[in-house]
């Protein structure tokens, strides 16, 4: 099928009504929470009966390599896929964005594409098909700390948030929240502080939240995609850009933007989504333990991510990186206002809902 642009899909599909949906329910580093919060909402099957129903391979869409802390969660997601299902769902993981970045999986997907089942996205990434709800979690200095996102992750509040593409008649649906650590800006050039970023190209995804941010720094966002960036680092097309820690070191972005400021302006909270039509594909025993899977991969991430990062920020140190700290962030939460101010006002309520959940 040929792929549809999201401004063509959002105008071809309308707003329908709501459907059923059924999510995960958030989790934290407690896997009995999560699990409690999944039993909640799981399909009235037996995840140990599927093993005798009939097989289904699902394709799971990664974006980055396997040895970051997505990449590890996926990985666990398809072994408890596996191992809950006596092997009758299987997950092929496609990693470091063989398939595409997220909005070219995203636009497949919704498009029609059946070749792509399973993605773990940016939570905000659904923004550009009318996802507003989702957009809050993009907001600069929303979360004040790791707890403070696996406090809304866990709460009544994160399936409001997972099922909004089902409200609005997209063909997916929310599977189970994670995060990737706060994200912090990297350049070429060595940066001291906030001033040093007047004037300086800085990538970005074209999000409108993210080009908003950058232009309150001072700085120019330039869009380029992801696959893109490490060459447009090293030829100058830009002069820094974000993300987390695990995978800027990963990507190999170091080697030619040698310099990382913790700015820790967003956290890179995460959800995986899947299908209506691979969905549909299972019986109710398998969805029972696709969620199952999915309550444990969530609580899986949440005990990884901290302590990945922590291992990756002292290689970084180690290996010569110039890391810079930043001990008051308030600069930087001034030069945010504007932007979430204008891509808050609309939600308040709900904003100040998340606010409110600080640990």
């Amino acid at each position: 099928m040929k792929k549809i642009s999201r401004r063509s899909f959002l105008a071809a599909a309308g707003v329908s009504a709501a459907t059923l949906a059924l999510t995960a329910c958030g989790g934290s580093g407690n896997s009995t929470a999560a699990s409690s919060a999944a039993a909640s909402t799981a399909p009235a099957g037996d995840a140990a009966a599927a093993a005798s129903d009939p097989k289904v391979t699902l394709v799971y869409a990664e974006v980055n390599p396997l040895d970051t802390i997505v990449g590890q969660t996926g990985s666990h997601f398809k072994e408890k896929v596996e191992e809950l299902t006596g092997g009758s769902v299987v997950i092929d993981v496609q990693a470091s964005g063989v398939l595409g970045s997220e909005n070219d999986v995203l636009d497949a997907i919704l498009g029609g594409s059946t070749s792509i089942d399973i993605s773990r996205i940016s939570a905000f990434a659904l923004t550009s098909y009318g996802c507003n709800k989702s957009k809050l979690l993009s907001i600069p200095f929303t979360f004040e700390n790791r707890a403070h996102f696996w406090n809304f992750a866990n709460s009544e509040l994160a399936p409001e948030f997972l099922n909004e593409p089902q409200e609005l008649g997209l063909p997916v649906r929310g599977i189970f929240y994670g995060e990737e650590g706060f994200r912090h800006f990297f350049t070429v050039k060595p940066v001291s502080g906030i001033a040093d970023f007047k004037g300086l190209k800085l990538r970005v995804s074209n999000d409108p939240v993210m080009n908003g941010m950058v232009e309150g720094l001072g700085a120019n966002p330039t869009v380029v995609s992801f696959g893109e960036l490490y060459s447009a680092l090293q030829t100058g097309v830009v002069d820094g850009a974000e993300q987390p820690i695990a995978n800027y070191k990963s990507n190999a972005f170091p080697e030619v933007a040698n310099n990382l400021i913790l700015d820790g302006h967003t956290l890179g909270a995460v959800q995986a989504v899947i299908t209506d039509n691979a969905w549909n594909k299972l019986t109710e025993n398998q969805q029972a333990a696709v969620m199952e899977a999915a309550a444990d991969t969530q609580a899986f991430n949440a005990d990884l991510s901290e302590t990945a990062e922590n291992k990756v920020l002292d290689e970084l140190k180690s290996s010569g990186c110039n890391v810079v700290d930043v001990p008051d962030k308030t600069p930087w939460q001034e030069a945010c206002a504007k932007v979430i101010s204008e891509n808050t006002s609309d939600q308040a309520e709900l904003y100040q809902k998340l606010l409110d959940m600080k640990a």
